[in-house]
């Protein structure tokens, strides 16, 4: 399976697509006005303790408040010392203004703020650390028990000396040697030293360890050894990609690849076009069936229909075949998305027991390449299938595009019979309590096309109702729903 990596710099904005067989993936965009969170390792003090949510939120230096939930504190097993409790006593555990060294684990979506965690972890190319949790995990990706074997022992064998720190061993460890391991955990140690340091001498509200850039984080990441080669091309980007690779990450140097082509990087594999129609309702299927991708702030609901797919055989094949396509068709657009959180499937109902099974098979097999966590339900008694999606950044949509002025986000607009039905009202409104000698409605063009039309003989009435002349005007700048009575 061919995969490569294009990397798209300009002075405002980095661009990361991860190009599988000629097809769009997923696609990375970090700007510098609005840079990812998600890692980043700041001294926070606590502003509120909410006890009836078991949470506080805690002042960061960002530009909301973020939220910490008692499950989230590394300090719970020491501070419930009177016995377990299903939930940790957020009261016991936080005071208002102290400090609190807490790390991003999800960005601010929308109105929330970011979500924290003072479980710190501190990752590399090969292992993640684990401060104050001297434990060992193995990369639950790594199937080969000969090889979780021989990491398992070790990584038991890092934990002497660590100064209390565990370590998750990463699926990029999977073959490393000993030695690139162990210069991976001295790495490690000698960071975590240093954040300490810097966090003891930093004041309440300021960022302590940044995460690496975008580039350099999808590097560390995603380049696996299916990954053939990553592309560049910007110069400057490449010649510090390479230097940070040579002394971290040296097996990926020889796929490092500057493009200096005139033709734009992401024209390569129409990645500017696939983008575009990331952010249509919605996706056509091969076979001439569609799928519709609703975003909502709850939830998102995926739609799948047959459309102009007829089949060769039965009715009940002809569903089968198509909620197999849209099964990888759909986990594809759930990367290229980063859709999070709850997402509803609406598959065509499908009558056979072994149909329902094979195509939950199917989502299940293409949800294993996804490097977000999934979990998946079966089919409910609806015909419904449910998945949770972590989500730690915002999606796509809500990166590139912001809401409608005109609708409000809402999708639609009231149409132009609806608006002057509104007017129609608002100047019988107008005309009873003040008294005026005429009045004069500013409104859009298709709005007062439609009153000099099909509704003038009503607002010639109306007209005769009031006693009182009403003159319209079109306003170009005005939306369809926009509309204002201006008493004369």
């Amino acid at each position: 399976m061919s995969q490569e990596v294009l990397i798209n710099v300009t002075p405002r904005e980095t661009r990361v697509a991860v190009v599988e067989n000629g097809s769009l993936q997923e696609v990375f965009i970090e700007r510098s006005r609005r840079r990812g969170l998600v890692g980043n390792i700041y001294k926070g003090q606590v502003s509120r303790v909410l006890p009836g949510m078991q949470a506080a939120f805690i002042d960061a230096g960002l530009a909301r408040t973020a939220f910490l939930h008692a499950s989230d504190i590394a300090a719970v097993d020491a501070a419930l010392e009177a016995g377990p409790q299903p939930t940790p006593d957020i009261g016991r555990l936080l005071k208002e203004q102290q400090a609190v060294l807490v790390q991003v684990i999800k960005d601010p979506i929308g109105s929330k703020g970011a979500r924290l965690t003072t479980h710190i972890t501190v990752p590399s190319r090969y292992m993640v650390l684990l401060p104050g949790n001297p434990t060992v995990g193995i990369s639950a990706r790594i199937e080969d028990a000969g090889e979780r074997a021989r990491l398992r022992a070790l990584g038991e064998s890092f934990l002497e000396g660590s100064e209390g720190c565990g370590f998750i061993l990463r699926t990029a460890a999977e073959g490393v040697s000993e030695e690139a391991l162990t210069r991976d955990r001295e790495f490690l140690l000698r960071l975590w030293r240093s954040i300490q340091v810097r966090a003891a001498a930093a004041q309440p509200g300021t960022l302590v360890h940044g995460d690496l850039p975008l580039v350099l984080r999808v590097l560390r990441d995603l380049v696996s050894d299916d990954i053939e080669r990553v592309r560049i091309d910007s110069r400057e980007n490449f010649d510090r990609v390479v230097a940070f690779c040579e002394q971290f990450l040296p097996d990926i140097v020889p796929r490092l690849e500057h493009y200096p082509g005139e033709r734009p990087i992401f024209d390569l594999y129409a990645v500017e076009d696939e983008i575009q129609r990331a952010l249509e309702r919605k996706v056509p299927l091969k076979s001439g069936g569609y799928l519709i991708i609703d975003q909502t702030e709850a939830m998102t609901t995926i739609d799948v229909n047959t459309g102009g797919y007829v089949g060769h055989r039965t009715l009940e094949e002809t569903i089968f075949k198509t909620n197999l396509e849209a099964a990888q068709a759909i986990v594809r657009q759930l990367r290229l998305r980063n859709l999070g959180g709850i997402i509803i499937i609406d598959f065509i109902d499908m009558d056979e027991a072994e149909h329902k099974r094979q195509v939950l098979r199917a989502l299940e097999k293409a949800l294993e390449r996804d490097h977000a966590k999934t979990q998946i339900s079966g089919v409910s008694a609806l015909g419904l299938v449910e998945i949770t999606r972590k989500r730690t950044r915002e999606s796509l949509e809500h990166v590139l595009c912001e809401p409608c002025p005109a609708c409000g986000g809402r999708g639609n607009v009231k149409s132009a019979e609806t608006v002057c039905y509104e007017i129609a009202r608002e100047i019988l409104r107008e005309a009873r309590q003040f008294d005026v000698e005429k009045l004069l409605v500013l409104a859009a063009q298709e709005v007062v096309d439609l009153v000099l039309d099909e509704e003038s003989d009503s607002f010639a009435e109306l007209e005769e109702f009031i006693g009182k002349p009403i003159e319209f005007q079109a306003e170009p700048l005005y939306t369809q729903e926009q509309f204002d009575v201006v008493l004369m």
